[in-house]
């Protein structure tokens, strides 16, 4: 079945202002510390299938709106409004944050049925999971 052009163009600017509007509460939120940030991803919604958006959907909305977001969104920001966004559309997402002894690094990515959906997949081997939210 095809979908209609017109109801995915709709769907996908729906989606790249929802996810816009997440990157500016990550910043509201993220002054009152690390845990509102980790407890506001957790609300879930089902679907409607008709006007359901697919995983790819939400990841390419979340990076078309980092294009138009005010400042630069780092991995932590992107990632957690990713894994909201997909938890709201009916999909069980996870947010991962890991990282590398040497050098330091550390890196934030979502996962989907153990798979990274918003990032390389070469993370999973390279880093060591810290938390998975």
């Amino acid at each position: 079945m095809t979908r209609h052009p017109v109801r995915r163009t709709a769907r996908l600017f729906r989606l790249t202002l929802e996810a816009w509007i997440g990157l500016v509460l990550f910043d509201v939120t993220r002054s009152s510390g690390f845990a509102p940030v980790c407890a506001w991803p957790k609300v879930r919604r089902t679907a409607d299938a008709r006007n359901a958006a697919t995983c790819e959907e939400i990841v390419w909305s979340v990076e078309e709106a980092c294009v138009w977001y005010v400042k630069r969104a780092a991995c932590l920001q992107r990632s957690a409004v990713t894994m909201w966004l997909l938890r709201r559309h009916g999909v069980a997402a996870a947010l991962v944050i890991g990282c590398r002894p040497l050098p330091f690094e550390s890196h934030a990515w979502v996962e989907v049925d153990g798979r990274v959906v918003n990032d390389l997949p070469q993370y999973q081997r390279t880093f060591t999971v810290l938390a998975r939210l």
